[in-house]
């Protein structure tokens, strides 16, 4: 009996130092591993830190970084994305409305909003961008020393205020200024181009108006040389045109009332003296290659 109780106790005392031995096997091991841990994230945070430092003294390294960085996020953020949302976002552009040419009619004088929204029923164009070239020709013309409505009727009967008109002789945009010609008036606007922007080829046409008046001496003269009908018989109407229009304007701008529909009847004009001066601007006048349209070499 003495003998089983001994051997119980040594196998009971077998059993604890086993299991001390296991605890404080396994209370290394975790130190251990706990030192390994923190000595490696040490290493790896030393090692961050000098790719950072690495990378900071490598503008192109830096920049290559960051492109990748941020196309990895605008990649996950478009993988969220539903697909029309993430089109919207791709064509958006905040910057847009600096492009454009309108103005708000509300703004206007009493005057110039009048004539804006005649000329919007008239010719079935928006009143914002017509109310900005009202703007412009108010504008320029009185810097010019022209009558406003004098500018628009110009546009209204070269191209009806489509600013990407051009014609078979190519003269192009609102006031169908021949661009190839004048291209060194261009210049101060960034180029040749810049016809087709609304504005520019109002200033453009007002220079290039001022100095057909200049060189014929009268205003009916004048719009003889715009068209390229100076040493031409017959304009084909082009000047009374501009200038009836010029009146329904002018009507308009003084608050009486004419029908958006109202017929454009040219107004008589005496018959052009006849003049042996070419213009010098301009190429020899030819005869209209089609119905309506003027050939303007000056313009």
């Amino acid at each position: 009996m003495t003998t089983l109780k001994r051997c119980l106790t040594r196998a009971l005392r077998v059993r604890d130092a086993i299991g001390e031995s296991a605890t404080v096997f396994l209370k290394d091991v975790g130190h251990g591993l706990l030192e390994v841990s923190h000595n490696m994230l040490a290493l790896i945070g030393l090692l961050i830190v000098a790719a950072a430092l690495f990378a900071l003294g490598k503008p192109e390294l830096r920049h290559a970084v960051e492109t990748h960085a941020l196309g990895w996020l605008q990649a996950r953020q478009e993988a969220r994305t539903e697909p029309a949302e993430l089109l919207a976002q791709q064509l958006s552009e905040p910057e847009a409305i600096t492009r454009a040419t309108a103005a708000d009619p509300k703004k206007l004088s009493r005057q110039q909003a009048a004539v804006a929204l005649w000329i919007s029923r008239r010719y079935r164009v928006a009143p914002e961008p017509i109310s900005r070239l009202v703007q412009e020709a108010w504008h320029v013309g009185e810097r010019a020393g022209l009558d406003p409505t004098l500018i628009l009727a110009i546009m209204a009967v070269e191209s009806s205020f489509n600013p990407f008109a051009q014609s078979s002789v190519g003269a192009q945009g609102l006031m169908q200024v021949m661009t190839k010609i004048h291209d060194d008036k261009y210049e101060a606007f960034g180029g040749n181009h810049a016809a087709f922007d609304p504005v520019t080829n109002l200033r453009v046409g007002v220079q290039v108006l001022k100095e057909c008046i200049a060189r014929a001496g009268s205003l009916e003269a004048g719009l003889r040389y715009y068209v390229g009908a100076a040493n031409l018989d017959d304009d084909g109407g082009y000047t009374g045109k501009v200038l009836a229009e010029q009146n329904n304007l002018r009507l308009v701008a003084a608050g009486k009332t004419v029908p958006a529909n109202v017929a454009l009847i040219p107004v008589s004009l005496p018959a052009p003296a006849a003049s042996s001066v070419q213009p010098e601007l301009t190429q020899p006048a030819k005869a209209p290659a089609e119905a309506g349209e003027q050939v303007a070499w000056l313009r």
